[in-house]
């Protein structure tokens, strides 16, 4: 068993979509931290980074942190969409950084300057669609011609598509870029990640483009 200690965001369903995606038994605790609860003792002593998610793995007993290490080890505890050896096992791991290294923190700053926070910084309002959009050019790019990031579906995905969920926070039409479009509703349509995106709890539907 595995408990989870996790939030309805983007770094957070990552986690949720792969247990799904992976078969493994968890117990889901939410950690709502637009009230602060990852600042509680009872979770900083857990994390004492006091960032979600979290997996505690009883059968392991380790505890780890940090979204793409726990999409890392649990690919490594059950021999899944990660490819053991060779250039697809290199290539994941490559789109794996590149969503956590680049994708994620300026689609969070997308968030906080586009739509928390529209009209307060315009500078940085500037630079973040400019590099948003470049970020999904990118993407674009990469899956023309693919049904995956990489050749099969794998834990680069799960961290990537997650971020792209929030299109409608990055100011970005998705019908503008037609692979990435095809690619997102190709995943969403996975009934292991439907039920991921609903965890700690329902929110909405997944949005549309």
């Amino acid at each position: 068993m595995i408990d989870l200690y996790t939030w309805i965001t983007p770094n957070g369903l990552k986690v949720s979509i792969a247990l799904e995606e992976f078969g493994l038994s968890y117990r889901p605790h939410a950690i709502d931290i637009t009230k602060g609860d990852q600042f509680l003792q009872d979770f900083l002593a857990i994390n004492p980074g006091g960032k979600i998610p979290v997996i505690v793995d009883h059968e392991t007993g380790i505890t780890l942190a940090e979204s793409g290490a726990i999409l890392l080890y649990l690919a490594e505890k059950t021999g899944r969409f990660l490819p053991l050896q060779g250039a697809a096992r290199h290539h994941t791991i490559e789109w794996l950084m590149w969503q956590m290294g680049g994708f994620g923190p300026t689609l969070g700053h997308a968030h906080y300057f586009l739509t928390y926070n529209s009209g307060e910084a315009p500078f940085a309002e500037d630079l973040f669609r400019r590099d948003t959009r470049r970020l999904y050019e990118t993407l674009n790019a990469r899956l023309e011609g693919r049904d995956y990031l990489v050749n099969d579906y794998s834990i680069a995905d799960m961290a990537v598509w997650p971020w792209v969920s929030r299109f409608q926070r990055h100011k970005i039409d998705l019908n503008a870029f037609p692979y990435v479009r095809q690619w997102y509703l190709r995943l969403a349509a996975r009934p292991q990640l439907k039920r991921g995106y609903a965890i700690p709890h329902f929110t909405s539907e997944i949005p549309q483009p």
